[in-house]
């Protein structure tokens, strides 16, 4: 029997239309606007200046802070000027602009196309690779990554597992990954296994990907101590705890990491972006993004230099379908609607889905009728509907007491309501007014 978490979960459509589709390099965008913030943490510091010139894999902006990320030029060619663009969020943040002139890259990159198997650099020379390469978290939490290798004090790593469970409907970029880029990833799990001291790690993925089950397994003979664990379909299986239930059976206590229950988790992107940074000495300047949606001419997967354009991705595909109704960054569940097609690919962006009107259409939101499906679904055993509530009525004190901040912002509740009540929608409010007060508690 496959294995999957314990509480809650849903199966929406899963709509991987493009999962046959190998990847291919998205030519190079004639200028790149990067955020110096595509990160959880503080915003990296801007280290260029206009009209200076940049080399791909150069560093723009460095890290402002232990929990932050460098950023690396994607491009080649003269900054023009440094300003406030949106991203992804609708929000405006610091970019550097860069216009391309050429592909020269920075000497100390290895672009070989040879796989390194032999991991020469020790715990602490991996984790300054990883850190100083930018890499972070490229599920969509945009965590640096080099911050879950340094356990805090009185906690130790016994387990790493890596996510390649890829369940938010569409996107079909770690699937694509898992199937060519196998053997890299698998050496970036070994990486981080010496990185972390541990001499075991798991590797979930959804069984609705078969040939990438069967691939790994197939790689994975060769490396002892590292298992592929099949699992069963189940929204929001790539939470980071509801993955740590479904593959070792331990439950993350509220408010806590991972590391609580001895255990780290990392994309499969991010292993991969790992090996190149440790063995290839590259930053994180580009990823593989998923363009889709029903109407989309070509979807396809797409190895993106960070700071392009969306639209030059939505080109690649065919262009934009005469019957748009959305256009998201990311998944139907979690992805955010955006408000420009001028915005910049980032590090977390996992995949853009272009949504027919049809399909993008909020209906009226109606009473709710007290069926109680938003709790029995709930993966973090909440109560959506009363979060909601407090949220609309302001009582933000009381939030708290009712752990809304333990709320991984699935978007499964508001999926399965009957009465399309906008659960999320409210509980992402309360979310941001509880952290303020809380922030002003602590003070």
């Amino acid at each position: 029997m496959l294995k999957t978490f314990k509480i809650g979960g849903i199966h929406p459509s899963e709509n991987k239309l493009s999962a046959d589709k190998k990847i291919e390099i998205l030519p190079l965008p004639a200028k790149v606007a990067i955020p110096v913030s595509q990160h959880i943490g503080a915003p990296a510091k801007v280290k260029v200046r206009r009209n200076e010139k940049v080399k791909v894999g150069q560093l723009i902006a460095e890290s402002g802070g232990f929990i932050s990320a460098n950023i690396h030029s994607p491009v080649s060619g003269k900054v023009l000027k440094i300003d406030n663009v949106y991203d992804t969020s609708g929000y405006k943040r610091q970019a550097v602009i860069i216009k391309t002139e050429g592909d020269i890259w920075e000497e100390s990159i290895d672009r070989r196309p040879d796989i390194v198997k032999e991991i020469k650099a020790e715990a602490e020379e991996i984790i300054n690779k990883v850190k100083s390469a930018g890499v972070v978290g490229l599920g969509g939490a945009t965590f640096p990554s080099h911050v879950k290798l340094m356990p805090p004090k009185g906690f130790e790593a016994k387990t790493l597992i890596i996510n390649g469970v890829e369940c938010e409907p569409y996107l079909t970029a770690d699937h694509r990954l898992m199937l060519e880029k196998g053997e890299e990833l698998i050496i970036g799990v070994k990486i981080l296994m010496k990185a972390l001291r541990v001499d075991k790690a798991y590797i979930g993925i959804e069984n609705n990907k078969p040939d990438a089950i069967l691939n790994i397994k197939k790689i994975t003979q060769n490396y002892p101590n590292i298992w592929v664990i099949p699992l069963k379909v189940q929204y929001p299986q790539g939470g980071e705890k509801q993955l740590i239930d479904a593959v070792i059976k331990r439950q993350v206590p509220s408010g806590a990491l991972p590391i609580a229950v001895g255990t780290v988790v990392h994309n499969v992107g991010t292993a991969l972006a790992v090996y190149e940074a440790v063995q290839k000495n590259k930053p994180l300047i580009e990823r593989v993004v998923t363009i889709t949606g029903k109407s989309v001419k070509n979807p396809g997967n797409y190895i993106v230099r960070l700071g392009t354009p969306i639209n030059e991705l939505i080109d690649a595909a065919g262009g934009l379908p005469e019957d748009t109704g959305k256009v998201i960054s990311g998944g139907p569940m979690m992805g955010k609607a955006l408000n420009s097609l001028d915005i910049s690919i980032a590090k977390g962006t996992s995949g853009i889905l272009i949504m027919q009107k049809g399909e993008s259409m909020r209906r009226a939101m109606q009473p709710c009728i007290r069926c109680a499906k938003c709790i029995s679904i709930c993966p973090m055993g909440l109560e959506p509907y009363l979060l909601m509530t407090l949220a609309q009525k302001q009582m933000f004190e009381n939030e708290e007491k009712e752990c809304i901040m333990d709320c991984i912002e699935c978007g499964s509740c508001s999926w399965i309501c009957p009465a399309d009540r906008p659960l999320l929608d409210y509980i992402r409010l309360g979310k941001r007014e509880t952290s303020a007060i809380m922030r002003a508690r602590n003070n």
